[in-house]
Order: C-alpha cells, then structure tokens, then sequence
C-alpha cells in the first residue's frame, strides 16, 4: 500500500472517530476502523465484551454518524426466524375475509395474504428498506443454534422467502453489527462470516472524556471523581459490575442534585444510580467511604 493511500485510511478513521465524539461516544482507533470496514467492505462486524461497554451503543451511534435508520432485532432464548422475519396481520386477515363473506363474494390467497397484511419484523425491515440501514443484532449469545444456522444463511444470501409472496431481495444491504455478551460460545461459521472486535471497558481518561461529552455541565473535578470511584468499582468481585451507562447515570444524578463534589453523603444518596444489587451496595460502600475520605 502506497503512502497516499495509508494517509487517506488512516484520516477516514479519524473522520469516524471525530463524528462519534461529536455524539459523545469515544470510539477506540481500533473500533473505529472496524466500523469503517463494515461500510467499506460491506461485512457484518461482531462486536464481544462484557455488558455495559458500549456494543449497542456503537451500532445506534453508527446510525447517527451515517444518517440512515437503525433496525434493532433483540435477541432471546427461543426467537425464531419468523418472529424476526415477519407475521401476518390475522386480525385484519379475518376482518377483510368476513366482510368479502357479507358482500357474497369469497377471497382467493392472494388476495388474503397480500402486502397489505404483511407484518415485517426487524429482519424483513432491514432488506426491505432503499437506503442500506445499521442493522443492530443484539444480544446474539441468547439465541439459539437453530436461530443462529438461519442468520449465517440470510447474512450470506440477503434475501428471504415468504412462501405466499415469493422471495424478497435486499433493496441496499445493510450495515450489520452483531454483539455478543460470550454468554454462550458462537458457531465458528458465523464468526468467520463476521469481522471481529473486543470491546472493553473504557480507559479512566477515556471514560472521563465520555462523561464530559455527554454531560457538558459538569466540573472536571466531579468527572474526575464519579470515573475514578467506577474504575475502582469494577476492580471489586461484584455481581454486576458497573458499565459505562452506570457511570452516566452516576454523573448526571450528581449534576441533578447540584452536587460539586462525590463526597461521603453524595455517595449514599446516589450509589443506587451505579450500583443495582445490595449485596454490591454491602461490598462495595466502604471501599468508596475511604476513597472519599482521602480526597
């Protein structure tokens, strides 16, 4: 690769990574070269970490950043393909089949099963729009194997088949992201379909630029603060460790109540924006109590 063209990659990236951090998002070089190359190349990109690190909160910002719309299938256990593809709209199936019976005339399948009654679903949604959206696949560790051999088949073709209406193609593919908490371990097919990224939890200065973005009100000093107080949060054995929406949940209940300081009474009055299990809240107090005290 020739200079000329390094520079412009590495300049694009830049161009992402300022256009998140415009939308309070701070977009590692790495992720952000991986979201590039979702639009670039055109692959789904995978994105693992642990809950709370930002993986959906990278595909709605995507969205943003590129001015399309954002489709979000939400994962569980049991979702099958037609809950993500489409369903029929029965209730107005039958009120269209009952006056065709009162007007003395019957209803052929086409007639009964046409466009009007089609009831599309994220997936349906995603090939069916004429600008390519961010299509976000949350949450794919909840899913099924059997729901995971469909996706690696539509993330190859792009096209679907409904058997009253035919197959349907992708208008513009879409821009793919998939996250995943590794609740489960995904299938080796679908990870090779997909780019990969880890997301890990934001660096201490990282995380105060993203409270500081978000949050514009607040003082350096209280920003300081709430990120140092997180950072030793997640260093404890807590069952749910604090994510970054904790953190600014955190600040924003501190900017609420005019707070200037995380000082000891700040922390019990508001450790429940960050923390959400009492047996973390029993751990965790007494640890912050002497981080407070050494201010």
């Amino acid at each position: 690769m020739d200079v000329a063209k390094q520079e412009a990659q590495q300049a694009s990236t830049q161009d992402l990574g300022a256009a998140f951090l415009e939308r309070g998002y701070v977009a590692s070089p790495a992720l952000a070269t991986s979201l590039r190359l979702v639009v670039a190349l055109g692959k789904p990109l995978l994105l693992e970490g642990p809950a709370g690190v930002g993986k959906t909160e990278a595909a709605k910002t995507l969205a943003q950043v590129l001015g399309t719309r954002l489709i979000r299938l939400q994962c569980y256990e049991g979702l099958d393909a037609h809950a993500a593809l489409y369903e029929w709209n029965y209730a107005r199936q039958l009120l269209h089949l009952r006056l065709a019976e009162a007007g003395g005339r019957s209803l052929s399948d086409h007639e009964l099963y046409g466009e009007e009654f089609l009831m599309r679903r994220p997936l349906l949604q995603a090939i069916s729009e004429d600008a390519p959206p961010v299509l976000l696949i949350d949450e794919v560790d909840r899913a099924d194997d059997a729901f995971e051999a469909f996706l690696l088949e539509l993330l190859a073709e792009w096209q679907v088949t409904v058997p009253e209406l035919g197959t349907i193609s992708a208008k513009a593919r879409p821009h793919v992201i998939l996250t995943s908490n590794r609740s489960r371990e995904l299938s080796d097919a679908l990870r090779r379909r997909c780019l990969y990224q880890w997301v890990e939890y934001p660096t201490r200065a990282e995380e105060r630029q993203i409270v500081q973005a978000r949050l514009p009100n607040i003082s350096a000093e209280l920003a300081e603060q709430v990120t140092g107080a997180v950072h030793t949060l997640r260093e404890l054995p807590l069952g749910k460790p604090p994510g970054v929406a904790e953190t600014l949940d955190w600040a924003a209940a501190l900017v609420a109540l005019h707070r200037e300081h995380l000082d000891i009474e700040a922390l019990h009055l508001t450790l429940g924006a960050v923390l959400k299990l009492r047996e973390d809240w029993q751990l965790a107090s007494g640890v912050l109590e002497k981080q407070a005290q050494t201010r």
